[in-house]
């Protein structure tokens, strides 16, 4: 499926649509099934000061909770940047929730403040496995997010 075409879908689902955690499992959904390589897609939502916990997500189990300052989740939310990791074993810093886990991409997600209220994270099996039209789409989407929900 084409990433224009993921995104269009995604809008076009939730057009009208007001609560958020039904929006964090349409978009987890979608892109969860749209993409051979993502093993694993889902949301840590800030529920505390520098704290993530797991939100709406497809795959197996992952992490609980995530502080801030640990791990590939904690650096996107703590520096409100994109984390692309080719190859999470390169970053000491990386929790292994599953060890099948080679990439990663996570995203935050920002209300109108620029606050982060959460971050999408999508794994894969594969190194290398995200493209910059990955990272795109789920840029973009995490923006339309944080515009429509917070």
């Amino acid at each position: 499926m084409e990433h224009d075409e993921v995104y269009q879908r995604i809008t076009s689902i939730l057009d009208g649509e007001d609560d958020w955690v039904t929006a964090m499992a349409t978009v987890v959904c979608e892109l969860h099934n749209a993409f051979d390589h993502y093993h694993w897609t889902g949301f840590y939502r800030t529920t505390e000061p520098n704290v993530l916990k797991i939100g709406p997500y497809q795959g197996g189990h992952g992490c609980l909770v995530i502080p801030f300052d640990k791990g590939i989740c904690g650096a996107a939310a703590r520096t409100g940047k994109t984390q692309d990791v080719p190859d999470v074993h390169a970053r000491p810093e990386h929790i292994a929730c599953s060890s099948s886990t080679n990439s990663e991409v996570v995203v935050p997600v920002k209300n109108l403040s620029g606050e982060v209220v959460a971050v999408l994270d999508v794994d894969s099996n594969h190194h290398a496995a995200f493209s910059q039209h990955d990272i795109e789409l789920t840029e973009r989407v995490c923006e339309w997010l944080g515009r429509t929900y917070h």
